[in-house]
Parts: structure tokens; C-alpha cells; sequence
């Protein structure tokens, strides 16, 4: 399911019309991405947890080459499925 499936099954479910669904996935999407760059996590219940992992810097190999190069480090998004998630696809 891509961003556009998504939205047309919001707006199905809900009764929605189109715009308005894609506000909504857009509203949540941003609301999320915003949570995460502030450094905190969204937890959903019975959904997952969205969380930022912070990686070290580290030193790398180019493979052609094989000559060391400094990867910096960075924060990379996380997600952990919920309870219900797991339970709902199993």
C-alpha cells in the first residue's frame, strides 16, 4: 500500500471525502515527523512506538578501494510494533 492507497482507504473507512483524508494522513505524518525531531517518542497503544536511535560515529571501508572513511554519526527513526499490531497480522 502506497501514501495514495492509504488515503483512499482513511477516507472509505471514515466516510471522509478524498481532501479531507489526505489532510488527516498528512496532519499525522507531520505530527509524528515533529514529535521525532524534538527528540520524543510517539507511543501509540495497541499500534507501536515511533523513536529516534541515535548511531555513533564509526569508520567505514570503501569497497572498491578499501580505504577507510569516517561515517559521522546520526539519528536514525525507529519503529517497534505493539501488541495489537503483532497480533492483528499473526
Amino acid at each position: 500500500m502506497n501514501k495514495n492507497e492509504l488515503i483512499g482507504a482513511v477516507a472509505e473507512a471514515s466516510g471522509l471525502t478524498r481532501n479531507d483524508a489526505t489532510k488527516a494522513v498528512e496532519g499525522v505524518f507531520d505530527a509524528i515527523t515533529a514529535a521525532l525531531k524534538a527528540g520524543d517518542e510517539v507511543r501509540l497503544v495497541g499500534f507501536g512506538t515511533f523513536s529516534v536511535a541515535k548511531r555513533k560515529a564509526s569508520t567505514g571501508r570503501n569497497p572498491r578501494t578499501g580505504e577507510p572513511l569516517a561515517i559521522s554519526a546520526s539519528a536514525q527513526p525507529k519503529f517497534k510494533a505493539g501488541k495489537g499490531l503483532k497480533d492483528a497480522v499473526n
